[in-house]
């Protein structure tokens, strides 16, 4: 299947944010389509590098077809989570000059409809974003108790029917189990009306099964400590969220690492005792209306900005 052209979000707020530098060194850690990486490349020397990665395996077949004989750019399929174990010690040794991650579903998966993620068009419950990962939506919904997911829908989609849609699925699948999207978003519909204007009732229960399989919320928490580890002193880390969940661990984090070390609260500390080992660069930027116009899935998301200060490990 063709994929379809790629919008990248963001994207000239990101370049300004990550200061490319000709001669410097950097990480799309979500490759997707390539849109933020032909960004950066274009602003690099011949002695720039760029790292690119994914763990969708379409992602990076298309990175090698786009950018093959770039000598500046190369690819890894893997999930962020694992940066220590996949970054060439070129990365390590040198230092990053910026990283950037730009979380979610990409716009290739939402539109191929054989790969689950949408109720917009019938396909399996596949919503793997590494296909090589063996458990699929349609055997998480076959297996897991009611419990399980009543809190995956609430915790993740925050889904105010998460109980309600959870008893019609296990009820449904005493019958037959959920195979296609659009048989699992005409049950929710059936059971969870919504009364947000332009919302389907399914849009919270895909997102929070889309989280729940990809171990999405993990792996964030996991790769932000890795990326601040890998920049040198002065590199920029920018992300780009989705939804307030994704939203909520990367503002938690650059807070704490802004503040710098913990102390006891009855402790007297002064502002050289703190040691913070980033400082967060302007506020959270928004796409611009025009922007929403051309692509109208950037409208959620926001993209946080904050810089490496020390030279630890």
């Amino acid at each position: 299947m063709t994929d379809s052209v790629h919008e990248p979000v963001l994207v000239n707020e990101v370049i300004e944010a990550l200061r490319i530098q000709p001669n410097g060194f950097y990480l799309d850690a979500t490759f997707g389509r390539g849109g933020h990486s032909r960004q950066i490349l274009a602003r690099l020397s011949q002695l720039g590098r760029l790292i690119g990665l994914d763990k969708d395996q379409a992602a990076i077949d298309y990175a090698h077809a786009s950018l093959k004989g770039d000598h500046r750019f190369s690819s890894f399929k893997s999930s962020f989570a694992k940066l220590d174990d996949v970054l060439p010690q070129a990365a390590t040794d040198q230092g990053l000059d910026g990283i950037l991650f730009d979380l979610g579903v990409s716009s290739p998966q939402l539109d191929q409809a054989e790969r689950g993620f949408s109720f917009q068009n019938d396909g399996p419950l596949d919503m793997r974003m590494d296909q090589a990962n063996p458990l699929t939506a349609a055997r998480w919904l076959a297996d897991a108790e009611e419990f399980e997911l009543r809190k995956v829908f609430r915790q993740y989609g925050e889904e105010r029917y998460a109980g309600r849609i959870a008893k019609a699925i296990i009820k449904q699948r005493q019958i037959q189990p959920l195979q296609t999207t659009t048989q699992l978003a005409a049950l929710i519909k059936q059971v969870a009306p919504t009364k947000e204007p332009g919302k389907h009732p399914a849009t919270r229960v895909f997102q929070a099964i889309r989280i729940r399989i990809n171990q999405e919320l993990q792996d964030i928490a996991a790769a932000l400590p890795q990326a601040l580890n890998k920049l040198k002193p002065g590199g920029r880390l920018a992300v780009i969220s989705f939804h307030s969940l994704e939203d909520r661990i990367v503002k938690q984090f650059f807070k704490k690492q802004a503040r710098g070390d913990d102390y006891p609260l009855d402790l007297p500390v002064t502002a050289d005792m703190l040691n913070p080992r980033m400082k967060i660069i302007g506020k959270p930027l928004r796409p611009t209306q025009a922007e929403i116009d051309l692509n109208p899935r950037a409208r959620s998301a926001i993209l946080r900005v904050a810089e490496k200060m020390d030279s630890r490990p």
